[in-house]
């Protein structure tokens, strides 16, 4: 990653430099990036020094909140459009983002970055030209470039996720050296665009969109259709559901999603969190 980001913060990163001031040390060692990296910063009474510069002491930092310095103060990084997106902290290091309050990613009992590394790896990227419908922070596009695919092609239409991302250590930078030519990140609806994607154009498919009531475009048949178009025969595809409503409702969505993905020409079944689907060869 080649971006040159400023210190990143979250509440228990400012209590840990407060109490190195307090306690009259003159270095602190932590983490400014979430947890990506490790460094050293001398501590003043006044601001702690760092690449050059004075830095304040941030004040008043909440918990589920990540914060850059931003017009002359510490502000958490999140905007507000048409919807609140937020990048929110995890024990992992890896941030989650919220669209208002809802976690895109999950960090309960797993890093995020690590699962997205797992998912990814159910349609072995090496080599392969990979569909990424719904980018979000963008770490399966990071899984499949350390994996070695050749291409990933990404799509996120919101652009506050796309300004969180600029901001966001672990995602990946379109313009590094290791993903130049190999990342083509757009900000476009795949809904929309999937239309004007070449016949068996890519080998494999990530799709990760949100929740069905939020867009339940990107659960359809007609959807699963296209994404049958454009996969070449026997091409994988990792497909998100987690487990929505199953015990309010018993809603079954894995199994309404590999139900569609079976009529649209895939052989699908349950994998981690969601479907595996592989098109048949016969087209």
């Amino acid at each position: 990653m080649t971006r040159q980001l400023g210190p990143l913060l979250t509440r228990a990163v400012a209590d840990s430099l407060g109490a190195a001031r307090r306690a009259g040390r003159d270095v602190w060692t932590g983490s400014l990036d979430l947890e990506r990296s490790h460094t050293s910063v001398q501590i003043k009474a006044d601001a702690w020094h760092w690449h050059g510069r004075h830095w304040p002491y941030p004040d008043g930092l909440k918990d589920r909140s990540i914060y850059a310095w931003q017009e002359d103060d510490w502000q958490p990084i999140q905007r507000y459009s048409n919807a609140l997106v937020k990048l929110v902290p995890s024990e992992w290091g890896a941030p989650t983002f919220e669209i208002d309050g809802i976690k895109m990613l999950p960090t309960a009992r797993v890093n995020p970055f690590d699962d997205a590394r797992a998912k990814a790896a159910l349609v072995a990227p090496r080599g392969k030209r990979i569909l990424d419908t719904c980018g979000g922070l963008g770490y399966y596009a990071a899984a499949c470039l350390d994996a070695g695919a050749e291409r990933i092609d990404s799509f996120e239409k919101n652009p506050d996720v796309l300004w969180l991302r600029e901001l966001n250590p672990w995602s990946p930078d379109a313009s590094a050296t290791g993903a130049l030519g190999r990342l083509n990140l757009r900000n476009e609806d795949i809904s929309t665009v999937i239309a004007s994607v070449t016949d068996a154009s890519v080998d494999a498919i990530l799709h990760d969109p949100p929740r069905f009531g939020i867009a339940g475009e990107l659960y359809s048949q007609v959807f699963y259709d296209e994404l049958a178009r454009v996969i070449r025969p026997a091409g994988l595809m990792f497909h998100y559901t987690g487990t929505p409503n199953r015990l309010t409702s018993g809603r079954d969505v894995p199994k309404e999603v590999a139900t569609r993905l079976r009529k649209a020409g895939f052989d699908a079944q349950a994998a981690l969190d969601g479907v595996l689907a592989q098109r048949k060869r016969s087209r």
